[in-house]
């Protein structure tokens, strides 16, 4: 007979996963008080399997996408109380009820993950024609995740749904920045057509290009234009902090400054996202938490 897997347990593989594959959100969701942080983890696991199970590339795009519906498919039986044996399921259930998350932002999670697999002709790349078209992309791969985390980081206005929104699309346009090289070697162009024809970039010169070889002046001005906007959705942040619970805003605020400290990397290294993978060291990550836990400590024990 199989033993049952206690809530206890399954919030420690959920705390597992986070530790071992979330690099720059782990830095934040240990400046989260105790129940917040494993539901935060949770939601993690869960996102991290949606992603795996889209990106193994060993298995064809339509297999991919099955199994994704298959897997969508235990979680809705194991959400409505079915019985399960998955430990992240287990605790994302728990997580949904305590915090009051609604169920339809998971399946949006979910359908920006399958967004990748959309079905290209002649093995063509995948790229998205308009920035409005890649802001819909990020919303369903980054703002959806924002829109979980201020539900259990707490918040009473409703003004914090849009900050959350626009927080979550300044991440995402920094990873793009980041990933462009990643990405390319992928088949994926996350820069919008129409930027790339407004800067004289061919979509070939970023899809098949020598390694390691520098961008062009064109290449600099156009990934600087997207710099430019995601430090304008940075904006966002800083009036979201003060919306969300106090405990909770050393968590974002660490997220904040260390995704923000990646883009400043990045315009430093004046766009050369070819030549090395930019990140931010280790030590300042750990620099950026020390303050956050500080932080913490003073919103828990000051009146």
């Amino acid at each position: 007979m199989t033993q049952a897997i206690t809530l206890d347990s399954a919030y420690a593989t959920c705390r597992a996963i986070a530790k071992r594959e979330a690099k720059n959100f782990y830095y934040a969701f240990v400046a989260l008080p105790e129940p917040r942080r494993n539901a935060i983890c949770a939601i993690y696991a869960f996102m991290r399997k949606a992603d795996d199970l889209s990106d193994d590339e060993s298995i064809p795009r339509e297999q991919r996408r099955l199994n994704l519906e298959q897997w969508q498919a235990a979680w809705r039986s194991a959400s409505q109380a079915g019985a399960t044996q998955n430990p992240v399921f287990i605790a994302v259930r728990d997580a949904t009820e305590r915090f009051n998350i609604p169920l339809s932002l998971l399946d949006e999670l979910i359908a920006g993950t399958t967004s990748d697999l959309k079905a290209n002709p002649d093995d063509a790349p995948d790229t998205y024609a308009t920035f409005a078209d890649l802001y819909q992309y990020c919303y369903l791969v980054a703002s959806v995740v924002g829109l979980v985390c201020i539900r259990i980081f707490g918040y009473s206005d409703p003004a914090a749904e849009k900050l959350a929104e626009e927080t979550g699309v300044a991440f995402q346009l920094t990873n793009i920045l980041r990933d462009v090289a990643e990405d390319a070697e992928r088949g994926r162009v996350y820069l919008p057509l129409e930027d790339l024809a407004a800067h004289d970039v061919t979509l070939d010169a970023i899809l098949h290009r020598k390694i390691g070889a520098p961008p062009s002046a064109n290449e600099r001005a156009l990934l600087a234009e997207i710099g430019t906007r995601a430090e304008g959705y940075y904006a966002s942040t800083a009036k979201l902090l003060p919306l969300i619970d106090r405990e909770s805003r050393p968590a974002l605020w660490v997220l904040v400054r260390i995704y923000r400290g990646l883009l400043r990397r990045i315009r430093r290294a004046d766009y050369d996202v070819f030549s090395r993978r930019i990140s931010v060291p280790s030590f300042q990550k750990l620099e950026i938490l020390a303050v956050g836990m500080a932080r913490l400590a003073i919103a828990r024990f000051s009146p």
